[in-house]
């Protein structure tokens, strides 16, 4: 416990900084003298140094230790959480933002190999429940805290905020986790990081520009699928072909793990993609406040945390690709329950839903976790954990774009459909608005207002069919995990590393 507490502190803080910023963005806008377009490297420079340094992460941890990885990246992501909260103009914050994101990407990797060594294979079940708390929790809490702390003190306390609970998971890390010598030292394989490296960042700029740049109509989008292209073909050819790579082809060669990461990346998108659309519509459509919109979606966190409880159990009874298809089937069945809602919906009925949201997350969450790692050797358990939660951050950024862009036509088709049948001669429209003025300018806006807000909630409902059906369309992928018996005298590797 001495050893769990500060690296879930760890990776909790990351996961809550993902989206914490997201809703202090106007406040930094003015207060930084920058554009809308400018402000948004704030989220930008984070993301990108994340999806470059989370592969870096298990290389680092067999060439210099887990503990040393440890204590830097927590001392490094408390230290730019600082200078983030004290910046003066927006080139200092987003270079600061950039060093928060490079640091923090070894955290929740790292943590999760941690407790996958520390624990016994019969209790991986427990110990996933755990990390899944943070990670899973933190996108969820990060828009409600960061919202009462931008309304209550100021956009600088969003970050200020990690300062005292890192200094907690140094001070916990530096007394309790061991070090210890590596009997090998594996080399660094240049080539391959620098392909890995500008790929992965040609791709989050593509997808987090692309909205703003309207895709491929933006020669700079161009420009970037074009690296990506280039780079990505000599990172496979690259791996597949040469010897010691920065990525180990033999990790793909585990079935559990080359499924699991694909599963992974789905999850990512019908999972995790979908919390920032709900938030915005709790919003935007039905008028809630940003604390009121974060207390709505507590019940999310909560029903995640009584599945967690459940299938510590569970899994020591059932197949765990049962409990995966009966989590997909819950979760399946919130997108179909948030596909009936309207702009009038009841309060409880986000209630309901959020919870039943959260308790199919959860009972994905913690078996995939033990079967994916089941069958890996432990020597390969930190490049594992950094390549498995790389592919949900990049099933989870892919997601936001896909939707994001499905939502924005869903709504013009919608809006489109309503226009047509706004004319005078329609006997709906004078029953609806006998008196509605069709030469009054004001009339007209207040209409156009209305269509556009229905017109979002049918796009949003749309969107929630589509994520119901690709959630119930991964139940076949599941079938093809291998389930192994977990034999209790199996030993583990050397504390904290």
């Amino acid at each position: 416990m001495l050893i769990t507490i500060p690296s879930m502190i760890a990776s909790t803080m990351v996961a809550v900084d993902i989206t914490i910023a997201n809703v202090a963005l106007p406040h930094m806008q003015s207060s930084l003298s920058a554009s809308q377009e400018q402000v948004l490297w704030v989220l930008t420079s984070y993301l990108v140094a994340g999806a470059i340094a989370t592969p870096l992460s298990g290389w680092l941890a067999g060439r210099v230790g887990r503990k040393n990885v440890m204590l830097f990246s927590v001392g490094g992501f408390t230290l730019a959480s600082a200078f983030c909260g004290l910046s003066t103009s927006l080139t200092m914050i987003v270079l600061a933002r950039f060093l928060q994101g490079a640091c923090g990407a070894a955290l929740i990797p790292l943590s999760q190999a941690i407790l996958l060594d520390i624990n016994p294979p019969e209790e991986h079940a427990k110990a996933m429940a755990i990390f899944a708390l943070g990670s899973m929790a933190g996108p969820i809490i990060g828009p409600t805290l960061g919202g009462y702390l931008t309304d209550t003190l100021s956009w600088r306390w969003v970050f200020f905020i990690n300062v005292p609970f890192g200094i907690l998971s140094f001070l916990g890390m530096l007394a309790f986790l061991v070090r210890r010598h590596n009997r090998e030292v594996p080399r660094f394989d240049l080539f391959g990081f620098l392909t890995v490296s500008v790929s992965l960042t040609a791709l989050q700029l593509i997808l987090d520009r692309g909205e703003h740049l309207d895709w491929w109509e933006s020669g700079e989008i161009w420009i970037y699928t074009l690296v990506l292209a280039i780079a990505g073909y000599l990172a496979i050819v690259h791996m597949f072909t040469a010897k010691g790579t920065f990525i180990r082809p033999e990790l793909f060669r585990d079935r559990n793990f080359a499924i699991g990461s694909i599963f992974s990346m789905m999850i990512g998108i019908v999972a995790f993609a979908t919390i920032p659309m709900i938030v915005v519509m709790t919003q935007s459509l039905l008028g809630y406040s940003a604390l009121h919109t974060g207390l709505v979606g507590l019940p999310r966190a909560f029903g995640t945390l009584v599945s967690m409880v459940i299938v510590t159990r569970l899994v020591a009874l059932l197949d765990v690709r049962v409990i995966i298809i009966s989590g997909l089937t819950i979760m399946g069945t919130s997108m179909l329950m948030y596909s009936h809602m309207d702009l009038y919906v009841d309060e409880r009925a986000l209630l309901v839903t959020g919870f039943v949201q959260g308790f199919g997350s959860g009972l994905i969450f913690v078996p995939l976790s033990v079967v994916v790692f089941s069958t890996l050797a432990p020597n390969l358990r930190n490049e594992g954990a950094s390549m498995y939660a790389l592919t949900r951050n990049i099933g989870n950024a892919i997601g936001i774009s896909l939707l994001n862009v499905q939502l924005v036509r869903d709504i013009a088709a919608s809006r489109n459909d309503l226009v047509q049948n706004l004319r005078p001669d329609n006997p709906a429209v004078l029953y609806a608005r006998p008196n509605l003025d069709f030469g009054s300018t004001e009339a007209l806006a207040r209409v156009n207002a209305e269509i556009m807000r229905q017109a979002a909630m049918v796009g949003n409902v749309s969107i929630y069919h589509l994520v119901f059906a690709l959630t119930f369309g991964l139940i076949p992928l599941v079938l093809l995990l291998r389930v192994i018996k977990i034999k209790a005298e199996t030993a583990t590797l050397p504390i904290g590393e």
